[in-house]
């Protein structure tokens, strides 16, 4: 497969609070508080990865980082986001390039699909507008034809009657129907990658299968690369090819999804699929993680997971940071991982199959 993005050694951290606009190059002095940190991943085209974790594990922020769409006082410290561009064109380096050069890049190479829809959608245009508007903006699109084409991809997404509801407001649309349009002006210019940040939360269950069937389909029609970001490993099963898991900023494990179902190597890993609520299906109790992700600015002098890990020891898990390890086509940090796998501690029962 064809790579599009390369992300190495990213790393995010957020502004002193009295001065939120502070820059960390400017200021290296300054008491910046870690999100992310050195954080490395390859996408191609065609493939899916998801990007996994809790509440607080940096997911989110690392895919806000990669279209330069931090919020204030918040700042990329480190690393690199390397698009891929076609023909022998140079890479072009999202991290460094220019505003101008971002919003371009934005919805023409690279597209992003919010958790709610309604903070993409402005409420006094009319949906079809609003596509139709991406469209003359990033490929020169004449008004007739981009609204023509906006009917068209509401189409595609599965909205009845497109003709009509390209008229409609936003506001006359369901949840689901919104996600559909957010994700019909996210593909209008064909983009290279799709970043997806939790499609399905705000979602009724159906529809969150609907989405995802959607997202899929699309995918796979355009040939596009996706970053699927979300806190739920039952989305991640029938969408992606590779997941990486993320905790207290940091990636833990990385590897085929099957793989990664089938035999983590992380005690975290393991832990989100003891706790997924698709057990209770199967008539298997889930397993909730004790305690609660590290404050950012506060880790552990070891492994961040230390503190909730049944087989954490005071040596070496506690001793001195772990570093993420490469064998093959599977990444894990976990100083005690190949002994634990080798006794079984980490096999995935059974019943936590999700």
């Amino acid at each position: 497969m064809t790579q599009i993005l390369e992300v190495d050694g990213l790393s995010v951290a957020a502004g002193p609070a009295a001065d939120p606009a502070a820059d960390p190059a400017a200021d290296p002095a300054a008491d910046w508080v870690p999100l992310v940190h050195d954080v490395s991943f390859r996408l191609s085209a065609g493939e899916a990865l998801a990007l996994v974790g809790e509440s607080g594990s940096g997911k989110s922020m690392t895919a806000l980082a990669l279209l330069g769409l931090l919020p204030r006082g918040v700042a990329v410290t480190a690393g690199s986001v390397r698009l891929l561009e076609p023909g022998d064109r140079p890479p072009l380096d999202l991290v460094t390039a220019g505003t101008r050069t971002l919003a371009d890049v934005r919805g023409r190479r690279v597209a992003m699909v919010f958790q709610d829809p309604m903070a993409s959608l402005n409420p006094s245009i009319t949906v079809g507008e609003q596509i139709a508007e991406v469209l003359r903006r990033h490929l020169g699109t004449g008004r007739a034809a981009a609204a023509r084409q906006a009917v068209d991809l509401l189409g595609a997404v599965g909205i009845k009657e497109p003709g009509r509801r390209a008229g409609d407001y936003p506001h006359t649309f369901s949840g689901g129907m919104r996600q559909r349009a957010v994700i019909a002006m996210a593909l209008a210019c064909e983009p290279a990658v799709l970043i997806a940040d939790e499609p399905t939360t705000a979602l009724d269950v159906t529809i969150q299968a609907q989405i995802l069937d959607l997202l899929v389909r699309m995918q796979d029609e355009l040939g596009m690369a996706m970053l699927l970001v979300t806190h739920d490993l039952g989305v991640v099963a029938g969408t992606c090819h590779r997941l990486a898991v993320m905790y207290a900023g940091r990636l833990v494990e990385e590897g085929g999804v099957g793989e990664v179902f089938d035999d983590p190597a992380h005690p975290y890993t393991a832990a989100l699929l003891a706790a997924a609520p698709e057990n209770a299906m199967r008539g298997r109790k889930p397993r909730a993680i004790p305690g609660a992700v590290p404050a950012p600015g506060e880790p552990p002098p070891g492994c961040a997971f230390s503190s909730r890990c049944a087989h954490t020891r005071p040596d070496p898990c506690d001793s001195a940071p772990v570093e993420l390890v490469r064998t093959g086509a599977r990444s894990v940090r976990c100083a005690r991982s190949t002994e634990l796998r080798r006794l079984g501690g980490l096999r995935r029962p059974a019943e936590a199959t999700p």
